[in-house]
């Protein structure tokens, strides 16, 4: 039998795995990857657990628990002013990285460009290659990791097909300001440019600075999926729940390969986040939280 061919040569275990591996061997505190060492909250355990007593232990619903979904999109519009239709422009996902799998998988086809800012998160390039894409890196420079819009301006082309944003950046911690929205606007003007915003660490933001989620600008708005993380929002990242923001003729592509990914997503914690965001002190506290860690650290 001859072997296969690797559709990911180049791809071997991933930088998680091994530095969260070695911190273990060796008793080192681990801020490789992106969990805490702290619980999640014990009145979200109780929910879940309410949920289960209550009988929501087989299928959700293929894009989610509606009522998830609606205290999902009054949070947005809360925070940001854009408005999504709970129905049809919010799906639940099995964590940020499905969700921005699933975004790639949607719209990327052979030979499509994709604009990505390195260093980036590790999951964004394996997916537009498993796609055929032409992944178009552009390096962020210190100090301060700012994107260099002059370059972007280079890269773009009519194969350019998808803008990778990650704001707050990880691992750079550098976040979009108003001028780079600007920017970014202009460059994808009047072009067939789609934009995934990677929007997991939305709440770590700190000294006054506001979070430029795409969200905030109807332009954007309507060529952007916006992905998010409730494991990141409640420490809770072994429960692997998040959600992807998207106008309804990108969301319906979207939910088209979510269908036969993953199909739907574990129905008691969708079940309790839904009760839990009803307090929005749940979220709205957290920049204060994460800024005492901070300053300790």
């Amino acid at each position: 039998m001859n072997p296969i061919t690797s559709k990911l040569p180049q791809v071997g275990t991933t930088i998680f795995t091994t530095m969260s591996a070695m911190a273990a061997e060796v008793g080192a505190i681990n801020l490789s990857q992106g969990f805490p060492d702290y619980d999640c909250s014990p009145e979200l355990i109780e929910l879940i657990n309410k949920a289960m007593r209550d009988g929501h232990n087989q299928y959700a619903p293929m894009a989610g628990v509606l009522s998830l979904r609606e205290e999902i999109a009054k949070k947005v519009e809360k925070l940001y002013g854009g408005k999504y239709d709970p129905v049809t422009e919010i799906t639940i996902t099995s964590g940020g990285t499905q969700a921005v799998f699933t975004a790639i998988s949607a719209v990327i086809n052979p030979n499509d460009e994709v604009i990505v800012f390195e260093p980036a998160f590790d999951c964004y390039a394996p997916a537009i290659k498993l796609m055929g894409g032409v992944v178009k890196s552009l390096e962020l420079n210190p100090p301060d990791y700012r994107i260099p819009w002059d370059m972007v301006k280079k890269l773009v082309s009519s194969k350019t097909r998808l803008i990778i944003l990650n704001s707050p950046h990880n691992p750079t911690s550098t976040i979009l300001h108003k001028e780079d929205i600007d920017e970014l606007s202009a460059i994808v003007k009047n072009q067939d440019i789609l934009i995934l915003s990677d929007e997991v660490y939305e709440h770590l933001i700190y000294d006054g600075e506001t979070h430029q989620s795409m969200a905030r600008y109807p332009e954007l708005q309507q060529r952007s999926f916006i992905v998010a993380s409730f494991g990141k929002l409640f420490h809770a990242t072994g429960w692997k729940v998040g959600y992807c923001l998207a106008p309804a003729f990108l969301m319906e592509e979207f939910r088209k390969v979510h269908q036969f990914l993953v199909f739907s997503v574990n129905s008691p914690m969708q079940y309790a986040f839904a009760e839990y965001l009803k307090n929005d002190h749940v979220y709205t506290d957290l920049p204060s939280f994460f800024s005492a860690k901070k300053r300790l650290f």
